[in-house]
């Protein structure tokens, strides 16, 4: 993924509520009036999250009739993922040498 997608991306995950429409979107796609329903914010308040996400390449409109859903794009997030993995596991190895280092300073003590 390019640096620039990436900052959009990660922009795009900063905010609570987008975060929240996003995993919204994990269960299913939904409806602007779906969306707005849990937050108390108005439609056009949460038609610009919607378009920070659709930017990001993290959400996709389509049509359904006069329905406009918008549906969560997957590949996205694994690619945001896939770069935070070997930082992830960078962390995991330093913490299991941390927890080795404080077992073996136990058993040193009398």
């Amino acid at each position: 993924m390019e640096i620039e997608k990436l900052d959009t991306v990660f922009h795009a995950l900063s905010d609570p509520t987008r975060r929240t429409i996003l995993a919204r979107l994990a269960l299913g796609e939904a409806s602007v009036t779906e969306l707005v329903a849990p937050f108390g914010l108005s439609q056009p308040t949460i038609s610009k999250h919607l378009k920070v996400l659709e930017q990001a390449g993290l959400i996709e409109g389509g049509r359904d009739a006069q329905r406009r859903p918008r549906r969560l794009v997957a590949a996205t997030l694994k690619d945001a993922a896939d770069w935070i993995e070997p930082f992830r596991r960078q962390w995991e190895a330093r913490f299991t040498n941390l927890d080795a280092h404080l077992a073996m300073m136990q058993k040193q003590e009398p």
